[in-house]
């Protein structure tokens, strides 16, 4: 696993626990719940790198 999907895992397991501990999820629905957190952290991450790598070549 690289780094960026570590830190999507860690913050898609943040994230879903502050939607229990916040009562927007039950516990009951983790496993409906984190798989969509995960996806939308991971597609962050990918539309981040691909703007910044953008901004890198056109500043080049």
């Amino acid at each position: 696993m690289d780094k960026d999907h570590k830190e999507a895992l860690q913050v898609a397991k943040e994230l879903t626990a502050k939607f229990i501990e916040t009562r927007t999820v039950s516990p009951g629905n983790f496993a409906e719940i984190f798989p969509t957190v995960f996806r939308v952290v991971c597609q962050s991450i990918h539309e981040c790198e691909e703007t910044e790598q953008k901004s890198d070549s056109t500043h080049n």
